[in-house]
């Protein structure tokens, strides 16, 4: 069948940048799913998007004007319900025919089919496949109703009476089939193939010959280049080309991308200029100026490669390609000069008074109106910090000095200005009042998502500090009855979770914590620490071990990413401490693969089972009841190999304990082949069950092997 180009373009207003990639791609997806549901899209159509701020398009290479015919099959009725005793229709069967548009129908054509308990009549038939001119228009009205839009505008049509919603006032619409025009009607618009260019080189309209001329025309005439991709890969080849030229770099902060983004959906015709500031605004932190010129004025700073320390330069993407941009030049450095000097004059400011005198000031900030003041917060972060430095033989003078300074940069102007300069800005200030080092790289850390190097005693007060506010944060805003739901995690509760994960992990990395011992911070520890400064009433009781369950479920997601489901299943069955959790699943995933782990995590299951049919407390094991071999071989076992599974447990060896348990396979076999535990004699019977006791026991110190077990 004959297939040509198919255009659709809305020709708008403004877009909203930062949404522009996701409408564009859901715009073409959207119309390229609902024809080819109609099968009017051919297997070799590609489907190209197109957004710019003032358009959303779409091509479809290659698209049927009418689809194949399409054969059914549609059960109707039964036969008894549809035909009467002389094989006439009936009212109902009639009824149907016309709903489906089948009033014409021969009845005689009907076939009929057993479901196996009646006979089912069946229309059978063949039916001309769908229309491009009759199905665009509710493809595309399809597609505008699923637009992720951010917020949608009411706006009325030229004849003033009527309304209609969409992201921005549409202005022209364009639906070619090659270079046919398919009459639709959209937003009040009807389909022609005019479009408009770049608003200043090529305001008038363009006609757009074809739907495979499109682009060009577009670039060639309009001035404008039509494909999100295509515009922001060429913006990004002219920022490189000129920050190689001043032997600089744009950095390597994620916010370049995000940026490069956002001034795609900002341009039409992409054009990358020098701008410079004078260097004396260098005497700023350059996290501030940095924020300026990107959030405020979306230029690209640039860097010295050498050091990585913020020149006096930066790039701007213009929407004015011309071979005299000194104007362009002169107006963006004009406007940005009054923002560096309000920064320089929040940061003198600022300094004029010292950090610590700020934090009384925290008094009148509220944290949570149910949780009291940031300065009530502080008190409870700083009690949580000399918590947690005393457990970890770190400096508790530095550690409460941190926490009592780590909210303090909220009253000051740069922070008031720039929310995410908070942390950042403390700990300039507190370098500036000659405060310790350690509560300067505190202050400077405690916003960020993980830790993510190795803590030892030296870099200790920042990850103290981190810790003692997650844990702070998650157990109040909890205890409140605030827990996630769903999607929903207003207070960022699982990644204040995945920050303390964080923390056991790099604490274990630098050995302040040892796999060998249980201690001497656990992360049950650590929670009731933090629910013990809130005042009594003000969070629930059941807090700590609901946070800690959830602490738990956010591990086992991350491990089951790397490791055997069982293994990890068996090992978070036992809470053991956190630190010691990695360890414990590699050595209970190794042990699977041995031929003794499906025996006994089998018997181990078995035991479990055995001993919930226990009556009372089981006792000691009475040697005199011992009375048949295998009990007593299994006795022996147990007495040899128990001290041995002590001391390697107590050295963090893991997979030593395992291979140890390992020989008690035989004995523990031969004992359920040879003994029936649940002897009638009820001494002997409690008798087996506590050895039976004593070996579950043993067999689970590293993990329940009965989560092994298929």
């Amino acid at each position: 069948m004959t297939t040509r180009a198919l255009l659709i373009e809305l020709f708008t207003e403004e877009l909203p940048p930062k949404a522009l990639a996701r409408l564009g791609q859901a715009f073409a997806l959207g119309v390229h799913d609902a024809l080819a549901q109609a099968g009017l899209v051919a297997p070799e159509s590609v489907t190209e998007a197109f957004a710019t701020p003032r358009r959303l398009a779409v091509r479809l290479t290659a698209v049927r004007g009418e689809a194949a015919p399409q054969t059914y099959a549609e059960k109707l009725m039964p036969v008894k319900v549809g035909l009467d005793a002389s094989g006439a229709p009936t009212p109902a069967l009639l009824k149907k025919l016309a709903a489906k548009g089948w009033a014409d129908m021969d009845v005689s054509t009907l076939s009929r089919e057993s479901d196996g308990k009646q006979d089912i009549l069946v229309a059978r038939g063949t039916a001309p496949g769908a229309r491009l001119a009759a199905t665009l228009q509710s493809a595309i009205e399809a597609s505008i109703a699923a637009l992720p839009i951010p917020k949608v505008m009411r706006y009325q049509l030229a004849d003033g009476a009527t309304s209609v919603r969409f992201v921005r006032p549409a202005h022209a619409l364009i639906a070619l089939w090659g270079n046919e025009v398919i009459p639709v009607e959209i937003l009040g618009l009807t389909a022609g193939h005019a479009t408009h260019g770049h608003r200043f080189l090529h305001p008038q309209a363009i006609a757009i010959e074809s739907a495979v001329t499109y682009e060009a025309q577009l670039a060639d005439v309009g001035h404008v280049v039509a494909s999100f991709d295509t515009r922001r890969a060429r913006i990004d080849t002219l920022l490189q080309a000129e920050a190689r030229r001043l032997d600089a770099t744009l950095g390597d902060d994620p916010a370049v991308s995000a940026l490069l983004d956002e001034v795609t959906a900002l341009v039409e015709a992409p054009a990358v200029y020098v701008g410079a500031f004078e260097p004396r605004f260098l005497q700023v932190p350059q996290e501030c100026l940095i924020l300026t010129m990107r959030l405020n004025q979306k230029y690209f700073p640039l860097f010295d490669p050498k050091t990585g320390k913020l020149t006096h330069r930066f790039l701007i993407v213009s929407n004015m390609p011309t071979a005299e941009p000194a104007a362009i030049i002169e107006g963006n450095e004009r406007v940005v000069r009054p923002r560096l000097a309000d920064a320089q004059f929040f940061f003198d400011t600022d300094r004029k008074v010292p950090l610590v005198q700020r934090v009384e000031q925290l008094a009148s900030i509220v944290y949570h109106n149910k949780l009291g003041t940031q300065l009530q917060r502080v008190e409870r972060v700083r009690t949580i910090a000399a918590w947690l430095a005393h457990a970890l033989g770190a400096d508790v003078t530095l550690a409460e000095r941190a926490a009592f300074l780590s909210k303090a940069d909220l009253s000051t102007l740069m922070v008031g200005e720039f929310p995410e300069l908070q942390g950042i800005m403390g700990a300039y200030y507190a370098e500036g009042d000659a405060e310790a080092s350690e509560v300067v790289q505190a202050l400077a850390g405690q916003y960020r998502i993980r830790l993510e190097a190795p803590v030892t005693m030296a870099n200790a007060i920042p990850a103290i500090l981190f810790m003692a506010d997650r844990a702070e944060s998650i157990v109040g805003i909890w205890g409140i009855g605030l827990a996630p739901t769903g999607e929903r995690d207003p207070f960022g509760l699982r990644r204040a979770a995945l920050g303390i994960l964080s923390g056991f992990e790099q604490l274990t990395a630098g050995g302040l914590l040892r796999v060998q011992d249980s201690g001497p911070l656990t992360l049950e520890g650590l929670l009731e620490a933090a629910a013990l400064t809130f005042d009594g009433g003000r969070i629930a009781g059941t807090t700590v071990g609901e946070v800690q369950a959830f602490v738990f479920e956010r591990l086992r997601n991350q491990l089951i990413q790397q490791y055997d489901r069982n293994a990890v299943e068996a090992v978070l069955a036992l809470a053991p401490p956190l630190h010691q959790v990695p360890a414990r699943v590699q050595a209970i995933e190794a042990f699977s693969q041995s031929p003794q782990a499906l025996s006994l995590a089998a018997a181990n299951k078995r035991i479990g089972n055995l001993l919930k049919k226990a009556e009372g407390k089981l006792g000691g094991i009475d040697s005199a009841l011992l009375s048949e071999p295998a009990e007593q071989a299994l006795a022996q076992m147990i007495e040899r190999l128990a001290p041995v599974a002590a001391s390697q447990l107590e050295q963090g060896e893991f997979g030593a304990v395992l291979a140890t348990l390992a020989q008690a396979r035989d004995a523990v076999d031969t004992f359920f082949n040879d003994i029936m535990v649940m002897a009638d004699d009820p001494a002997i019977r409690n008798n087996r069950l506590a050895l039976l006791s004593q070996l579950h026991g043993l067999m689970n110190q590293v993990a329940d092997l009965s989560r092994l077990a298929a």
